[in-house]
């Protein structure tokens, strides 16, 4: 079972900066990039690779941040998440292609982002021009001789197997969050691997709550406490063949989000 945690991208640390991946006595990690650290240069990148050799990590994804404003609710966040806004969209899939060339630097096998609110109506006018940006920066990316990876989040699980059947590319996979397709009301993670489980990558090990509120989310809690019932989604995804990595994911900071991973990892040992 290969465990590990999302770290930020930190160029202002005059400390290694894999060093906090290491404090949980992991060796993997998603590298979250975020759109203020545009643009990607190859000086980030060998200094990327210098620091996690050091620090004996492996990045097994670059998870890819956009420029503009994002709002992760369900008010604004249909107009500004992802690819779906129009006006924003040329940009963002420039910044996709900038962080594709990082993860080609470092020898990261694939890139991740949040698309946004598909249209869940594959009838909707602006469903095709958003898998056209999808298809271009996938593309991109099989040129470099790497893949492009979803996140689960504000696409249903057919929306998002729709999504992937249209854009047709043989280098696409999914980052499944279970607490985001539970967060957003968008489906059930368990059953969600029938749609879409062949298509798995990688998973966010994170839990939290349906939505009881039409204009918030559900709250992310400490694996455990909310509504993924980890045991069975473990052993579907083990029936499935995954053999990808488990990241964990906790949206908090300080001693309390410490805690709380290194009791995941302890979890995650003992369900798996």
């Amino acid at each position: 079972m290969k465990i590990g945690v999302i770290h930020s991208l930190q160029l202002d640390s005059q400390q290694n900066q894999f060093n906090n991946v290491k404090s949980y006595d992991l060796d993997v990690c998603q590298l979250l990039c975020g759109g203020d650290k545009l643009p990607a240069t190859q000086e980030m990148a060998d200094r990327i690779i210098q620091e996690s050799r050091e620090a004996e990590i492996r990045v097994c994804a670059v998870w890819a941040g956009l420029p503009g404003v994002g709002s992760w609710n369900f008010t604004e966040g249909p107009v500004t998440l992802g690819l779906v806004p129009a006006e924003l969209r040329e940009e963002r899939v420039q910044a996709l292609k900038q962080w594709a060339d990082l993860a080609a630097w470092i020898g990261a096998p694939a890139i991740i982002t949040h698309c946004g609110f598909i249209p869940e109506n594959l009838t909707d006018p602006e469903f095709t021009p958003i898998v056209d940006a999808i298809r271009e920066v996938a593309q991109y990316c099989a040129q470099l001789g790497i893949e492009f990876w979803f996140e689960t989040g504000q696409e249903t699980p057919i929306t998002l197997l729709r999504t992937i059947e249209r854009v047709g590319t043989s280098n696409l996979g999914i980052n499944l969050d279970p607490a985001n397709l539970i967060m957003y009301g968008k489906g059930n993670p368990i059953d969600a691997l029938d749609v879409f489980g062949r298509y798995v990558r990688n998973v966010h090990v994170k839990d939290g709550f349906y939505p009881t509120n039409g204009d918030k989310l559900g709250d992310e809690v400490r694996v455990g406490e909310g509504k993924v019932d980890f045991p069975q989604f473990l052993n579907k995804l083990k029936q499935l063949g995954f053999d990808g990595e488990f990241i964990i994911e906790r949206e908090i900071s300080g001693p309390e989000q410490h805690a709380d991973i290194i009791q995941t990892i302890q979890y995650l040992q003992k369900w798996w």
